[in-house]
């Protein structure tokens, strides 16, 4: 049998072939390569847009719901306060009709003790004279408690106060000094 050896040229051809063959190879990777790598980078950036998406969506709602929160809180807030100004105006007003109706009674009061002190006191001499002028007092003071009320005399003592600083003060003075004197025993 006849070995038959290769030859150059066939060498060379085999060569060539296996060159193209790897360069073919080569060229089937990098395009290969080259396609995964934008597959991945579309992928990546519909990933990126589904996250910005869902972030943007998550955002919105948290903007709404805090939004929704600050509407019931101030809602809370303008019905609590409008309900807290209701009780107080209902107490003022409480308070008011007590103090009035406690100055009044307090100036009937008056009126009467001084009635009373007037119809048995005696009517002639020293003693009568001085029953007449204590029970007009009382009579006048009770009637002006009853008409004028807490604000009319707050009214008129702070315009007493404001026309006569000197004698308020010394007035102050002495019944602190007997407050406190009364107050040690």
């Amino acid at each position: 049998m006849a070995t038959t050896t290769p030859s150059k040229q066939d060498a060379g051809n085999t060569a060539h072939q296996a060159k193209n063959t790897v360069s073919s190879g080569v060229d089937k990777v990098k395009d290969a390569v080259q396609s995964g790598a934008d597959k991945t980078k579309d992928m990546a950036s519909t990933a990126a847009s589904a996250v910005k998406s869902a972030a943007d969506y998550g955002i919105d709602r948290a903007k709404d719901l805090a939004t929704s929160a600050g509407h019931l809180a101030g809602q809370a807030a303008s019905s609590a306060g409008h309900m807290a100004s209701q009780a107080a105006s209902s107490a003022g007003q409480m308070a008011s009709n007590a103090a009035s109706n406690a100055t009044s009674s307090v100036g009937s009061g008056m009126e009467s003790l001084g009635q009373s002190l007037r119809d048995s006191a005696p009517q002639g001499g020293m003693l009568g004279s001085a029953a007449s002028t204590v029970a007009n007092t009382l009579e006048q003071g009770g009637r002006y408690i009853r008409e004028e009320g807490l604000g009319g005399m707050a009214d008129d003592i702070t315009s007493a106060i404001r026309k006569n600083p000197l004698p308020a003060v010394l007035c102050a003075v002495a019944v602190g000094f007997l407050l406190a004197r009364a107050t040690r025993s």
